[in-house]
């Protein structure tokens, strides 16, 4: 009886996986996987490009080496190295000190790879030209990986009307090293270019898997929405050929982003090389690619790690080419990718970056100072008179952080793309950063405010914005969502949609969704904020 019921199990399996659709990419075949359970088919850590190792490490991204035969597409990838953000009570770029704590992280540095997710009839046959939604991990361009986001959840809020490509790129010191020499023998922002590199991946092989890639929108959370931020701005507004259509940012991240030169990035470069053992060598580049990824992930997880409370160190720079000047700028000037934008924001972006134990001594000027190194006493002041009525000194350092860094750059997007922007808000107490996820990606589990008229209406306004580039759009049309009718922003008597509750959590609360007008007095500080963007370096 155990033999016969090996054997059916055996042979189901064999029919199964002789049923599971297979891709010819041209350098790979690939083979996915059909879940029976609701004919979604999915392709994991699909390689769009070779293993950034040897001599390949700094530089750009390259095409992967052929290979035969057919490659399974059914386990999650490596994540790419991880490290985390600063916990230092002081700014160590202000002190120029540094300290030795370490912190091992199972990754690989070989993580070039992407996972795509869509509907299907049994046998995994794709679909006909659908939208695709391209999704960039969040995590302070530090931390994230692939195999923490299903895309099935995306396919089940967009009524299967969605192709959905979830990507991976170099993180920390392994992505994002900065300094002249990097210029001159590498590449600058290359977890950036990895993220490029796979957007042209899914111009080039998303119709293999039912795309189209002239309806593309990409979408990301926190430094994921930095990198939409990014994209947005890349080539001075003008990458060809056109990558996507649409933009969606959740909690837009846009920290201090230095001239690949200036002083902070060489101290850093300085500081990785130090830590690397490559000091004394006549060829800092050649030793740093000819160190052991494990030394080069201690010194990326021991220089982070000594960053400012809640802040991130190694991160994109504006390096003269891919970002040509800062990215507020380039916002300014109207010189940007793509055609719409979606973007929402959580109610206190900041809280969770700011210590909150040192609510005793917490001063709201002195951190202006500590978070921008090169912020001028006088703008200090300004900071002092923006936010001096706006609650305790502690409150004004969450706002500070949260609005100068997420909430605002936010606004300037909105404004980049006027016309053709919307904008809401996640309010679901506590309403810290990263508390919309679980709405989402739930990812298996309930979220917090496990309310289904709540999550269909937040949810569905991002598919439908991928679908039709409009939030408006029913996803369900015989079961609409709860959302009223969504307005274009506009900067003068603006309106965004709120997403709220009644009673919080609680089981009884009630999903409050409705528009309300963007705050005149939120609007006058993100305009200082971008006075002084030479002096904040965004």
């Amino acid at each position: 009886m155990a033999f016969k019921r090996l054997l059916v199990a055996t042979t189901a399996a064999l029919a199964a996986y002789a049923q599971s659709p297979v891709v010819d990419l041209g350098y790979a075949q690939y083979q996915g996987t059909v879940n029976a359970a609701n004919n979604f088919t999915q392709f994991l850590g699909v390689r769009y490009a070779a293993a950034p190792l040897g001599d390949l490490r700094f530089r750009a991204p390259q095409p992967p080496a052929t290979v035969s035969g057919v490659q399974a597409a059914t386990t999650q990838p490596n994540q790419c190295f991880q490290a985390s953000d600063g916990v230092s009570l002081t700014n160590p770029l202000e002190t120029g000190t540094f300290g030795l704590q370490s912190r091992a992280v199972e990754s690989s540095e070989d993580c070039l790879f992407l996972n795509v997710y869509y509907p299907s009839d049994a046998t995994g046959a794709p679909p006909k030209d659908l939208p695709v939604l391209v999704w960039i991990h969040g995590g302070g361009y530090l931390a994230g990986q692939a195999s923490g986001f299903n895309g099935d959840d995306i396919l089940n809020q967009s009524n299967r009307n969605l192709v959905v490509v979830i990507i991976q790129y170099r993180l920390g010191v392994f992505g994002f090293l900065p300094g002249a020499e990097v210029k001159a023998n590498g590449a600058l922002n290359a977890g950036l270019l990895d993220q490029d590199f796979a957007l042209r991946w899914v111009n080039t092989h998303i119709s293999k898997f039912g795309g189209d890639a002239s309806k593309v929108t990409i979408w990301g959370e926190s430094a994921g929405a930095g990198s939409v931020l990014q994209h947005v701005v890349a080539n001075g507004g003008k990458t060809q050929p056109q990558l996507f259509r649409g933009a969606i940012t959740s909690s837009t991240f846009l920290p201090s982003q230095y001239q690949y030169n200036d002083a902070v990035p060489e101290l850093l470069f300085k500081e990785v090389v130090l830590q690397s053992n490559c000091s004394s060598a006549s060829d800092a580049m050649a030793c740093l690619r000819a160190a052991d990824a494990n030394v080069l992930e201690t010194a990326n997880t021991q220089i982070n790690n000594d960053g400012f409370f809640g802040t991130f160190l190694i991160i994109p720079v504006i390096d003269g080419e891919f970002i040509t000047q800062r990215p507020t700028v380039s916002l300014l000037e109207g010189k940007v990718n793509g055609k719409a934008l979606l973007s929402v924001t959580n109610t206190f972006e900041g809280t969770v970056f700011v210590d909150q134990a040192t609510a005793a001594t917490a001063n709201a000027t002195q951190y202006a100072l500590d978070l921008f190194p090169d912020f001028r006493p006088s703008e200090a002041d300004e900071v002092r008179r923006l936010y001096g009525g706006l609650g305790t000194e502690i409150f004004q350092e969450n706002a500070i952080q949260g609005e100068s860094i997420f909430i605002c750059p936010t606004y300037y997007m909105l404004t980049a793309f006027l016309g053709h922007s919307y904008k809401a808000e996640f309010a679901i107490p506590p309403g810290f950063h990263g508390d919309d996820v679980a709405y989402y990606f739930p990812n298996g589990n309930a979220p917090p405010f496990n309310n289904a008229q709540f999550i269909d209406a937040f949810a569905q306004i991002f598919t439908a914005f991928a679908i039709s580039q409009n939030p408006n759009t029913h996803v369900f049309p015989e079961n609409p969502t709860i959302t009223p009718q969504f307005p274009l922003w506009v900067p003068i008597g603006g309106r965004e949609m709120l997403f709220n509750s009644t009673d919080g959590t609680a089981a009884d609360s009630e999903p409050v969704v409705h528009t309300i007008p963007t705050s005149d007095a939120l609007l006058v500080r993100c305009a200082f904020w971008d006075s002084v963007g030479a002096s904040t370096a965004q």
